[in-house]
């Protein structure tokens, strides 16, 4: 299960990113970004620069396909409901215009609204603790507890219990 956070924190990067310069097109945006999202990439990126002829990229890994596969449809699911999520959080945010809201936080609660809204297969409780750490991890250290208070008011609006998937 441990793919599954790397693949939402890899939502995050690619939904921050693309909410400050929206690509022009998607599918090659999104390409691109999985094949720099690779172990052997992300590898590739910690060494020192090397001269000459550039190496053939290496093929992605089984857990680099499982990241891939849980955090695709993640992002997509995301862009295509984007006014709805925003809409969410302006009424969970009276008061604070969304454009306010820092990015990396307004794109944690985006992913997550998502998945307790649209993914009947993952509870809303794992969506908000999942949020919450992820933005320990890339935001304020006030960010897990503003993000926890938005969460916690969408999970009193479901209509389906919080600890277990609708499935």
């Amino acid at each position: 299960m441990r793919f599954r956070r790397q693949a939402r924190e890899r939502a995050i990067q690619f939904l921050f990113q693309h909410d400050v310069n929206p690509p022009e097109a998607i599918e090659e945006e999104l390409d691109r970004f999985w094949k720099s999202q690779t172990s052997a990439a992300i590898a590739e990126d910690h060494q020192p620069a090397t001269w000459g002829k550039p190496s053939e990229p290496e093929p992605p890994t089984p857990e680099d396909d499982e990241v891939r596969q849980f955090g695709d449809p993640l992002i997509r699911g995301v862009l295509e409901k984007l006014s709805e999520l925003d809409g969410i959080i302006g009424e969970q945010t009276r008061n604070w215009d969304i454009e306010r809201i820092a990015k990396v936080d307004r794109n944690i609660l985006r992913l997550a609204i998502y998945e307790m809204l649209h993914r009947d297969d993952i509870p809303p409780v794992v969506s908000i603790n999942e949020a919450i750490d992820i933005a320990k991890k890339f935001s304020t250290e006030n960010s897990g507890r503003f993000v926890n208070g938005i969460l916690d008011k969408v999970k009193g609006r479901l209509m389906r219990p919080a600890r277990t998937t609708a499935n």
